[in-house]
């Protein structure tokens, strides 16, 4: 069955939704679950989707464009037209591998700010789709990482927090602008 969300992989000149940056309350708040998916949620991806191919990115999740609901789009192939991208509705991850991974990591919401952040490896994860059907998916690699990346703006939380070169941090964050301040490191 083809996705009802399906949008064109091009960037536009005026994506439909803005996408917030660090410093901004929003990204900082919980995100709701969502108890009905409908045309309303299905016309959210859309835009979203657009959004994140018009920002070249690979995962953006709703807190980013100031919508506090439990949704993310990710799509880890942006350049191939036959890769569907993934919808996740209320995701949870239900197990993670014990291997660790120490990749680099950006974000649409910190442009041009790219660290070094470890993650479990792999991981399996339960969401709704955008038809509200329940899933689960394993996942591993570059896709587990989009996913615990976006998963982690659902408890307002953001890649910065979890980078642990502590110098690194502060000189990327202060080359592009960005305060110090606005990242809150976690354990």
């Amino acid at each position: 069955m083809t996705s009802e969300v399906l949008v064109e992989k091009k960037k536009l000149d005026k994506p439909p939704l803005e996408i917030h940056t660090l410093g901004d309350r929003v990204l900082r708040q919980p995100a709701k679950r969502i108890s009905k998916v409908d045309a309303e949620i299905r016309q959210l991806v859309r835009e979203m989707l657009q959004t994140m191919y018009s920002a070249e990115g690979i995962g953006l999740a709703a807190p980013q464009v100031a919508v506090n609901k439990q949704l993310i789009v990710i799509d880890c192939e942006p350049d191939n037209p036959a890769n569907q991208p993934l919808v996740l509705i209320n995701p949870t991850i239900k197990a993670a591998s014990r291997e660790i991974c120490v990749a680099q990591e950006g974000c649409l919401s910190i442009p041009k700010v790219y660290l070094d952040v470890k993650r479990p490896e792999a991981i399996e994860v339960t969401f709704k789709d955008e038809y509200g059907r329940p899933r689960t998916i394993s996942a591993n690699g570059l896709l587990a990482r989009a996913i615990q990346h976006e998963m982690d703006h659902l408890n307002g939380v953001l890649f910065v927090d979890r980078v642990e070169n502590g110098l690194a941090l502060n000189q990327e964050l202060k080359k592009y602008g960005f305060s110090t301040q606005a990242v809150k490191p976690i354990g």
